[in-house]
């Protein structure tokens, strides 16, 4: 949280880009990464370089090929991205991040309640056989992407999925939970808006998660403009967090992996300065 005292904590100005990960950042994640393969040559990259390529595609929202010439070359980052999508590096690293802000939160490590809800995103220009489809959001009228993210009373991400925009809320929500794969077991409670009401998302809950009972949070047919609602504006401010990062503001990528990696990588982010600041 933002205060007077720790103000200057969140001043960037003396990195080289304000993107780079700090030494403190540093410290909690690189025990994390992978040690080169055995056999061959050693490894002549520097992995905090790699990690700052990658937050800084995040941050800015640029082209692989935009990287900048004193940051490795964008086959080496990008290479690593996939990399680390697709052998569980950023998982790793996102619930060791995760336990360490519960823990600094005096929390315990696997929550009891969590929020619900979705956010739909327009899609870039871009089409062909080899990538995942886009679909029409018909509620919010639009074309694009939907991510269906999940999290804690803190406002920290626990899991998310990115579908197709036509994928119903309660849908998307059930594929959410049913993939969790007992990551947090001691979960009970879910808050959800009314998208998320009915027997069908009541009986796909039963199913996965029996123990998970979903309370619907509405808003009062009297109310006029925006009003809070209790537990859904945690789910709407951490939507807002990672919205920082430029990369998020639209559906750059091809391929629905690819968009759950920069998403998860905005958590990381955004857990990794939470740690630094607090």
């Amino acid at each position: 949280m933002w205060t007077p005292e720790n103000r200057p904590s969140y001043n960037r100005d003396k990195l080289r880009y304000p993107s780079d990960v700090t030494d403190a950042e540093w410290e909690h994640i690189e025990s994390l990464i992978p040690p080169a393969k055995r056999g061959g040559g050693k490894r002549s990259i520097s992995m905090r370089e790699v990690v700052n390529g990658m937050m800084y595609v995040l941050s800015t929202g640029c082209q692989w090929r935009y990287i900048p010439k004193d940051l490795p070359a964008r086959s080496t980052v990008n290479g690593y991205f996939c990399l680390w999508s697709y052998n569980g590096t950023l998982d790793k690293i996102h619930r060791a991040l995760y336990d360490k802000c519960r823990e600094q939160a005096e929390r315990e490590a696997s929550p009891t309640a969590a929020i619900i809800d979705s956010q739909s995103v327009k899609s870039a220009e871009k089409g062909g056989r080899n990538i995942d489809p886009p679909g029409f959001d018909g509620a919010k009228l639009i074309k694009g992407k939907k991510r269906h993210i999940l999290v804690d009373t803190l406002g920290l991400l626990l899991h998310a999925i990115v579908t197709p925009g036509n994928v119903q809320d309660r849908d998307g929500g059930i594929l959410v939970l049913s993939t969790l794969f007992g990551q947090f077991p001691f979960l009970s409670r879910l808050f959800a808006d009314s998208a998320y009401a009915g027997p069908i998302f009541n009986n796909g809950v039963a199913q996965v998660m029996p123990e998970l009972k979903t309370e619907i949070v509405r808003r009062s047919d009297k109310a006029k403009g925006f009003v809070v609602l209790p537990k859904r504006w945690i789910v709407e401010r951490t939507i807002g967090w990672l919205g920082r990062c430029r990369r998020l503001a639209k559906d750059w990528e091809n391929l629905n992996h690819s968009a759950l990696a920069f998403l998860r990588l905005a958590s990381i982010r955004l857990m990794m300065r939470k740690l630094c600041i607090a």
